[in-house]
């Protein structure tokens, strides 16, 4: 499987173009700033505030976005041309992942700027946070290949949102039900435990395990997108 930066980079520019033109989309990425303004004036501060925010952040932008951009070139049946075009599964899967990487890390940045989070090891954290993004956005590569539209794309990715949004307040009830005991090994929430590790002064020998946790998400989601893609191009 080979890889070329050209045809990747002329897929990157070719989403480029087409999210400007999509207010629909695009006028998602405006949601994270919001929800960070919302809460910085009320006075959210500590480390679940702020990654409540970015947790809301992956899965609007690095989910959503992904997700959306690949049911738009469905929509279009310009998805089908990339399959058929000598461009390899690497160079289109890289090539559309790379515009929602960069959204969602420029977008994470913004909102921890504006809720005044500034982590102890930044090193560690920005790891974990590309880390994730990696994990998010093959969520939504996979959400977006089994759509056929946008409308559907916005749809589906709601229960996604909901989950990995909103799943860490769910911990709370882990004394009465056990099995909620098993949502901290989910990556939203390895993510939190990792930052409140961070702020107590833990480094990279210290977190090495939420690392790996998250990486192993990430490969995961990596394999089956890459197995869901050559399942839809043989089709």
């Amino acid at each position: 499987m080979t890889f070329s930066m050209k045809r990747a980079l002329a897929i990157f520019q070719k989403d480029y173009k087409d999210l400007s033109r999509n207010l629909f989309v695009s006028s998602t990425l405006i949601m994270p700033l919001f929800f960070a303004v919302f809460y910085s004036q009320l006075g959210g501060e500590g480390i679940d505030v702020t990654y409540f925010v970015i947790n809301i952040t992956f899965s609007l932008v690095a989910t959503f976005v992904q997700c959306a951009l690949i049911a738009e070139e469905k929509e279009k049946n310009t998805l089908r041309g990339l399959m058929l075009s000598p461009a390899s599964t690497l160079d289109i899967l890289l090539g559309k992942s790379a515009l929602t990487f960069v959204t969602t890390l420029i977008l994470i940045a913004a909102c921890a700027f504006i809720m005044g989070y500034s982590p102890a090891n930044l090193f560690v954290i920005s790891l974990a946070l590309i880390v994730s993004t990696f994990f998010y956005i093959g969520i939504g590569t996979i959400l977006g290949l089994m759509t056929k539209t946008v409308m559907e794309a916005s749809l589906i990715v709601m229960p996604a949102f909901f989950f990995f949004s909103f799943s860490p307040m769910l911990l709370v009830y882990e004394d009465r039900f056990s099995i909620i005991g098993l949502l901290e090994y989910l990556p939203n929430i390895v993510l939190i435990d990792l930052a409140h590790q961070i702020e107590a002064g833990a480094g990279l020998g210290s977190t090495w395990v939420e690392l790996a946790v998250l990486s192993a998400w990430a490969l995961v989601v990596f394999v089956g997108s890459i197995v869901m893609y050559n399942r839809k191009q043989t089709d």
